[in-house]
């Protein structure tokens, strides 16, 4: 399933602003650590809070940030450049040389590792709905005649449709953003894409107490950090520092930051290579 993707203070060493200058884009789309040292480039998302945003100051907050900086760190670089890599430009970025690898709500599928390779998977996520706290869904059936929302070009509501809840009114509309605040005026029920994605929406301050996962997992999202295709070394290397993240507890510390006040059941670190269909 292709879904186009839509907090915390990270828990790493690198203090994050803007800069100048980026690799092989205008300064507005990207963002670095400190001025100097040995610089890495790594794609994220700006709009997904709880996994990767851009903060009004500059800043970069999520899950994905927090495992890119352990990553980078662990390659030997103390200077993270993040450069916004939204999900149809990503193949691309990596090809180009663009970025040196992608941490963005990036599932791992066949069509995609004939382009790109992965490291990982680091999360395990599954589609999902938010809806209001007082409510309950207790499987995809009861959407039917319910109104659900999720992205233009999302996979994720025509699934349910078309695999649980044929009868569900779909709206569809430009950003998540947008769906969260259909959901709280009462204008639809649901809102469906990955569970980490809904549970970092959920997460933010304006929401919290309002919303809360029904917990259908009604796919797996087994996200991985796309490499240059053939790069193998890298792909090694990322995956012996997501294994020693793990290891060292850093993982559950950054699972904790992003979606703890969302109440996220989020599955265990993934082991690497195991992909779950």
């Amino acid at each position: 399933m292709k879904l186009h993707k839509v907090t915390a203070a990270t828990a790493t060493v690198f203090a994050l602003a803007l800069t100048a200058t980026a690799c092989g884009s205008d300064s507005k789309d990207s963002g670095s650590g400190d001025s100097g040292g040995k610089k890495i480039t790594v794609g994220i998302k700006y709009d997904q809070p709880g996994l990767g945003l851009k903060t009004p100051d500059g800043k970069f907050t999520g899950f994905d940030v927090d495992v890119a900086n352990y990553i980078a760190k662990e390659l030997g670089y103390d200077n993270v450049e993040f450069k916004e890599t939204k999900s149809a430009d990503r193949e691309t970025a990596l090809a180009r040389g663009d970025v040196d690898f992608i941490a963005a709500t990036y599932s791992i599928n066949d069509e995609r590792k004939q382009k790109v390779d992965f490291a990982g998977p680091y999360l395990l996520a599954h589609q999902d709905l938010l809806i209001r706290s007082d409510d309950n869904v207790a499987k995809g059936e009861d959407l039917n005649g319910k109104k659900l929302c999720s992205v233009t070009g999302s996979t994720s509501a025509q699934n349910v449709k078309k695999d649980f809840a044929p009868n569900a009114q779909l709206k569809q509309v430009g950003t998540y953003s947008e769906c969260i605040a259909a959901l709280q005026s009462g204008a639809v029920d649901a809102v469906t894409t990955d569970d980490s994605i809904l549970a970092g929406f959920a997460a933010q301050e304006q929401y919290k107490g309002k919303f809360k996962l029904a917990g259908l997992k009604l796919s797996n999202e087994n996200y991985g950090i796309g490499v240059k295709k053939g790069d193998q070394a890298m792909v090694d290397k990322i995956n012996a520092a997501l294994e020693k993240m793990v290891k060292d507890k850093a993982w559950d510390k950054a699972v904790a930051d992003n979606f703890g006040p969302a109440n996220y059941k989020y599955e265990p670190a993934p082991k690497i290579g195991n992909i779950v269909k």
